[in-house]
């Protein structure tokens, strides 16, 4: 289900505010160097399960409606307007995308072309297909990460708000990204409760 009217939003790959972004850059860079690649697999797996269950927890008629949201930090204006299909399809695109970009930076190739935020904008049409593909596409990040004797690599692949990132960056980010989006569809359960 959506509604007749889509509301004004940012274009996709508009990126966030000024000071916002300043920060998340700190903050991120402060993340990588504390933590741990263990660490951020165990926060990856349990952002993982907190979705799961977040979605488990929505009526499957309610999951594929659109719902817009404030925007929450580290979310593009451009993405409050999903349902929750909508996330897990966005989920399944990055988490695939960070899995070649690892796999390729351990292999010691350059990925081709550019990381986009505008490129992984999820499909209108996600349905429950998505919930399978989101699954599958954790399982396929994880083993690559897992099949990686080292991710410090010597090549770094430009992240468009986060600059060169090595194998270990990207792995990093992996499981900071799957907080941002839990985040997101805990925003658009709260609104589905209320409506």
């Amino acid at each position: 289900m959506q509604e007749a009217t889509e509301p004004p939003l940012d274009a996709p790959g508009a990126g966030l505010p000024g000071p916002e972004l300043f920060i998340a850059r700190q903050l991120f860079a402060w993340k990588r160097l504390v933590g741990s690649r263990e660490g951020f697999s165990r926060r990856f797996e349990a952002e993982r399960r907190a979705i799961r269950e977040r979605v488990d927890s929505l009526h499957e008629a309610d999951r594929g409606r659109r719902i817009l949201i404030p925007r929450l930090r580290g979310l593009e204006d451009s993405s409050r307007y999903w349902s929750v299909w909508m996330t897990l399809d966005h989920l399944r695109i990055t988490n695939q995308a960070f899995a070649s970009v690892i796999g390729s930076l351990a292999a010691g190739q350059m990925p081709p072309g550019k990381a986009d935020t505008a490129a992984v904008k999820p499909s209108p049409a996600a349905d429950a297909g998505s919930e399978a593909a989101f699954e599958a596409s954790c399982e396929q990040l994880v083993a690559t990460v897992a099949g990686i004797a080292s991710l410090e690599t010597s090549l770094r692949f430009p992240h468009p708000w986060f600059g060169p990132l090595t194998a270990a960056g990207w792995h990093a980010l992996s499981a900071t990204h799957l907080g941002i989006h839990r985040a997101q569809i805990a925003a658009i359960a709260e609104r589905l409760a209320r409506s």
